[in-house]
């Protein structure tokens, strides 16, 4: 990883968690691109703080996803309406820091490539925004933030499960049977919630 770079990941939880203040894909949907939304799961309506400047936002999106997606309030609208549990996870945010030589320009053509490369083109949705402040000694911190879905697309634009069951067989290939049914276990469809894969894309152009 480069020196000057300095990443965060963390998975967004509904109601919130200790490793990240977001409390919805909504609010980290809204946060980064500097965008009032409203949450059609919670009623509520979220209302970022502009303390950065927002230098650019954008949406990237796998073939299969439906052109609706595009727009950022029905992109995260139905990520939460797909999520029924009180505690689901909804998403995972990203932050990295860029060289502050950086160009608007040189950021945002880097950054789009890096995002295509390494996420939309496994099939995630990625809404992700540059932003640039000043602290008060006047040191420059130019950095990106994305959001990633956690289900994958399936080929007619439908959100696929996070896990999906697997029955387990015996010796002749038939399912085994139990006082409660048959035995499984389930068995995740991706591992883009995986902490050791989070790892795995830090590496960054220099």
């Amino acid at each position: 990883m480069p020196k000057w770079m300095s990443t965060h990941f963390s998975i967004v939880t509904r109601g919130g968690n200790a490793k990240n203040s977001c409390t919805s894909a909504i609010d980290a949907a809204g946060y980064i691109s500097r965008e009032e939304l409203y949450c059609e799961y919670d009623g509520n309506t979220y209302k970022p703080d502009p303390k950065e400047k927002l230098v650019h936002s954008e949406i990237n999106l796998p073939e299969n996803a439906p052109e609706e997606c595009k727009d950022r309030a029905t992109l995260w609208n139905l990520v939460e309406a797909i999520e029924k549990q009180h505690n689901s996870q909804l998403c995972r945010t990203f932050k990295a820091s860029l060289p502050n030589a950086w160009t608007y320009e040189v950021a945002e053509e880097v950054v789009r490539k890096y995002i295509m490369d390494n996420f939309v083109s496994k099939g995630m949705c990625a809404d992700w925004a540059i932003h640039d402040s000043v602290n008060e000694k006047g040191q420059r911190n130019l950095h990106f933030h994305l959001v990633l879905t956690l289900r994958a697309i399936d080929e007619n634009g439908k959100w696929m499960p996070k896990q999906k069951k697997i029955y387990i067989l015996d010796k002749d290939g038939n399912k085994i049977r139990t006082k409660k049914g048959y035995k499984s276990k389930t068995e995740k469809t991706t591992d883009w919630d995986d902490p050791s894969k989070m790892k795995i894309p830090r590496y960054f152009p220099s």
